[in-house]
């Protein structure tokens, strides 16, 4: 799982210091901006979920969890119908693969590219050819993922009436590993099988969660700390150019930002 993301500047994995909701905040304008292109994403994804586990949400939590992520990103309906009915063989659709490619940004940063792709060829290509002109080319397979683990982020805003213990008490008891209270709300984590089940607890506690910024991904588990400007613009530019390729899914990096370095980025967004 991903979240509605904005395929470019909007929704990197970043981290501005140890704080996700900080870097929350500057992505939504973007996010929106590109709404066409994430529509398409979700859709491939929906396509092959619906491939390996069926088109029927009741029995397939993953497709269910897309589901409502699409709806948070206002999907229409009659795109995920049609993402569905393509995965269940009920229409035509292409045939996609799912590749990965890795390598190294400036200041050490590692990334790792997740495509979806028709055409293997071409898009090694193309994707190879954005590593070249920022300065870069793929890595040996293994050598960035294996400093990464695969887990579910949920983003709890903060809100009237919720505690830290009363949202611990829901999570854990639905399988989380995990809760970190935050500036602007808490980060629950957990493993990928729980996060369906984690949400589920939410949605029956009557705790809302952005959906939108709620994924099974890719996590660092040693970040890569970047206390220069100049190194943060450069990896976010490499990312934005991946990101922005029709066939790339999602873009993680194991870069973590300084505050004050968020806090420039941000600023200049904005000016």
């Amino acid at each position: 799982m991903k979240p509605c993301r904005a395929e470019g500047a909007a929704e990197r994995q970043t981290m501005s210091g140890h704080n996700k909701w900080s870097t929350i905040k500057h992505k939504k304008g973007a996010a929106d901006a590109k709404r066409g292109k994430i529509f398409s994403r979700i859709a491939k994804e929906m396509t092959i979920v619906a491939k390996s586990g069926g088109g029927d949400p009741g029995s397939n939590p993953t497709l269910r969890t897309l589901i409502a992520k699409a709806k948070a990103c206002n999907m229409p309906n009659d795109n995920i119908d049609r993402a569905i009915k393509k995965g269940t063989g009920e229409l035509a659709a292409e045939v996609l693969e799912e590749i990965t490619y890795e390598g190294y940004a400036q200041g050490g940063v590692g990334l790792v590219v997740k495509v979806l792709t028709d055409n293997k060829n071409r898009a090694a290509a193309e994707v190879r050819n954005i590593f070249k002109k920022s300065g870069s080319d793929f890595a040996g397979l293994g050598s960035v993922s294996r400093g990464f683990e695969r887990k579910g982020t949920i983003m709890v805003p903060a809100a009237e009436g919720l505690t830290e213990d009363g949202l611990m008490e829901v999570v854990l008891s639905s399988g989380a590993d995990d809760m970190v209270a935050e500036e602007g709300g808490f980060t629950v984590t957990c493993q990928p099988v729980a996060f369906s089940e984690v949400c589920a607890a939410l949605d029956v506690a009557g705790i809302k969660f952005d959906q939108e910024n709620s994924q099974v991904g890719l996590v660092a588990i040693t970040p890569v700390p970047v206390n220069d400007l100049a190194v943060a613009k450069a990896v976010n530019k490499f990312v934005a150019a991946l990101e922005d390729h029709d066939d790339v899914q999602d873009v993680y990096t194991n870069m973590e930002i300084a505050d004050e370095i968020a806090e420039k980025l941000q600023a200049e967004e904005e000016a």
